[in-house]
């Protein structure tokens, strides 16, 4: 791995094992796997753009190889004897009460039948982390909270991992990076795409001197909502048809459509620039659901950079995640609700060309996710439009600013789906 990353070299590993955990931990973009059955052998292929496939062999033990058809000069192999019962063994000695579960992954279990359950080896997991750093702090909860944080990088890659295990597409952790995502420079650290992030105010509103009651309301855990996304799963390729493929996700360059509505604001969020833009697939779809609503002409796609897509890729962490956090804020568990901000914040911010991740390089993943939030926060005010009230501004990933009676279209709570008000102030008492 440690080849394959520094020097960008295809490595061919063999390896005689069939342990699950270690062909994962290996990350292979292609992996065969041979096994004989009887007379024949079975080479499973699972690869990051195409998925699974099986291919039968006939073994040529004369020439030490394998062929598509039987070969009518080797007669047939006996099968192998079946293996010897295995004796009853005793369960492993526990470990000690409080060990380091930093390097310990999660133990295997069966892969569950729908990708968007939780997993419960993670759950544990994360409990038994949380309880160790504060039996390590002494019980103090801002010491535990700080020695998590600062861990919660490889933390959550490590359940990451877990949560994809028997999933049925394989992603590419470490596909070639395009041009259009690398950074210009050190210092500005940007790329060719925008993201679609909100910074709106209604100026029509703030410019009326009727005193207006404005409520600030908050979108709970944005980032991890934003998990719900369609991603590319391997490596993007070009293409110029000017078609949007639904079952295909990746970057848009796009010419953005006119946006003629002064009381909300455009999907595309604060752009002050005008013509052709590079755009994520969150933006793109959500520009094309305006234009399904009457709201604007659709875009005009130039060309893009997609891949195969599905949105279950993160969705077992997803769930696993949201799970624990609803329990712990019910229990009033504040370091395990700051872990898990870190974790999953961090998660995104890294994955693209960061130190602090080592486990993945998908800048492409990183501004979907980005722009996935910026468009659940533009979907609820749209939502709140549409009821009636009056969006006042929209800024960020989880911030929307409405006058009216909100508790009519969101439930007050914390949980994902839940808005939270922060603060209440009044337009237009100074005028």
């Amino acid at each position: 791995m440690r080849l394959a990353r520094t020097h960008h070299l295809p490595v061919l590993a063999v390896v005689d094992t069939d342990d699950p955990t270690l062909l994962d931990t290996l990350r292979a973009d292609v992996v065969l796997r041979l096994e004989r059955t009887g007379d024949t052998a079975r080479l499973a292929v699972a690869d990051d753009d195409i998925g699974m496939g099986d291919v039968t062999l006939y073994p040529d033990f004369v020439h030490a190889r394998f062929l598509d058809t039987p070969d009518p000069h080797t007669p047939p192999q006996p099968p192998p004897p079946p293996p010897a019962p295995r004796t009853k063994q005793p369960p492993p000695h526990p470990p000690a009460e409080h060990a380091n579960r930093a390097t310990t992954a999660p133990k295997s279990r069966p892969a569950a039948a729908r990708s968007g359950s939780l997993d419960a080896d993670v759950i544990e997991q994360i409990h038994a982390t949380v309880a160790d750093a504060l039996h390590a702090a002494g019980g103090d909860a801002d010491a535990a909270a700080r020695t998590l944080i600062k861990r919660a990088v490889p933390d959550v890659m490590a359940w990451f991992d877990h949560t994809r295990k028997g999933s049925r597409y394989e992603h590419s952790s470490f596909p070639p990076v395009l041009d259009l995502l690398k950074k210009t420079g050190q210092k500005s650290g940007a790329d060719a795409i925008w993201e679609g992030r909100q910074n709106w105010k209604n100026t029509a509103v703030r410019a009326d001197a009727t005193p207006r009651e404005t409520i600030a309301l908050d979108a709970n855990a944005a980032y991890l909502a934003a998990f719900k996304t369609h991603l590319p799963i391997g490596q993007l390729t070009w293409n110029d048809s000017q078609v949007h493929d639904p079952k295909r996700a990746g970057i848009h360059h796009i010419t953005p459509p006119a946006w003629p509505h002064e009381d909300l604001p455009s999907p595309l969020g604060d752009r002050r620039k005008t013509g052709d833009v590079w755009i994520t697939e969150p933006t793109l779809r959500l520009l094309q659901r305006c234009t399904q609503d009457g709201l604007c002409d659709p875009p005009l796609i130039h060309e893009s950079w997609t891949s195969g897509a599905t949105e279950n890729v993160l969705e077992k962490l997803r769930r696993t995640l949201a799970q624990v956090r609803r329990e712990a804020i019910e229990n009033g568990d504040d370091v395990t609700v700051e872990y898990l901000k870190s974790a999953y914040s961090k998660f995104i911010s890294t994955m693209g060309e960061s130190t602090y991740n080592r486990e993945i390089r998908r800048p492409d993943w990183m501004h979907i996710l980005r722009s996935q939030a910026y468009a659940n926060l533009w979907l609820k005010a749209r939502k709140a439009h549409q009821a009636g009230l009056v969006v006042v501004e929209v800024t960020g990933t989880d911030e929307l600013h409405v006058h009216g009676d909100w508790q009519q279209v969101f439930t007050e709570g914390r949980d994902l789906s839940d808005m939270k008000p922060k603060r209440t102030y009044t337009l237009g008492a100074d005028r």
